[in-house]
């Protein structure tokens, strides 16, 4: 992350690497604590049933209260993703989307979750569905109010596995080059970051799983975050286009991907230099 804090994006979507489970727990008490001082209603998924979970917590202030009144809700990862051993990612979004509503429902500000998701990612299948998830549900969550932090054990997952699951979030402390997030306003999507030689094919992967789809013809992408993109990105993001029959419009800062695309021949793709 970029701060102390779990999260510090607007709408609060971050992926966390670790190898030390006490400063996971660290994170997780001050990520929920957070959340309780927000008023809104909090859970804790991780692996482990109720008990240990509890004790995961041992220092969050209130914690006992705050089960009680069920503004403090702990999961086993088993029963808050329960669409078999690959997540669904439809039926994943849904599910918090209904916990959202029903928290607003009891008067609560909001939903907020820690969920450490290494079991659920541990082959190639699952991550191609997980990954998925990640981005629809970053769609949901920037325009309702649920944040989340999403964990993962470098212990157990290569650095690859954590790159492909780390650049679809908005914030991750990995060293990851680019993030591929949901977008505001008129963007679908939002890049960030630099996409060159060294990640163009993780970028594909990425941009297939996402998928964004196009609105009345174009497809926006916020690109004023992206430092760097190579001819090979602009490339996948062509044939993106064609495969929707669509414009990719890229929102740039910057003027060489326009000179790029003009040397590419890039009929598909349309750069916009933005102040």
């Amino acid at each position: 992350m970029t701060s102390d804090s779990a999260s510090t994006t607007a709408y609060g979507h971050a992926c966390l690497a670790y190898d030390d489970p006490a400063a996971l727990d660290a994170r997780a008490v001050a990520h929920l604590a957070a959340g309780l001082a927000a008023g809104e209603q909090v859970w804790l998924v991780a692996p482990g049933d109720t008990d240990s979970l509890a004790r995961r917590l041992d220092r969050l202030p209130g914690r006992d209260d705050a089960l009680r009144r069920r503004a403090l809700r702990l999961l086993p990862v088993e029963h808050a993703y329960r669409h078999d051993e690959i997540v669904d990612p439809e039926k994943q979004v849904r599910a918090y989307a209904a916990a959202t509503t029903e928290a607003l429902a009891a008067g609560y500000t909001g939903f907020r979750v820690f969920a450490e998701a290494t079991t659920l990612v541990r082959s190639v299948a699952q991550r191609d569905a997980f990954t998925r998830y990640e981005h629809l549900i970053d769609r949901w969550m920037r325009h309702h109010p649920m944040s989340a932090v999403c964990a993962y054990d470098r212990r157990e997952l290569s650095e690859a596995a954590i790159a492909e699951l780390a650049c679809m979030h908005p914030e991750t402390n990995t060293d990851g080059l680019f993030r591929l997030h949901a977008g505001g306003g008129e963007a679908v999507v939002e890049l960030a970051g630099e996409l060159d030689p060294s990640n163009h094919r993780l970028f594909a992967a990425a941009l297939d799983r996402a998928d964004p789809r196009p609105v009345d013809g174009r497809l926006v992408l916020d690109a004023t975050g992206l430092r760097f993109v190579d001819h090979r990105s602009l490339l996948h993001l062509g044939d993106h286009a064609r495969r929707h029959d669509a414009t990719v419009v890229l929102r740039t800062s910057r003027s060489a991907p326009a000179r790029l695309v003009e040397l590419l021949d890039l009929h598909d793709v349309r750069v916009e230099v933005v102040p």
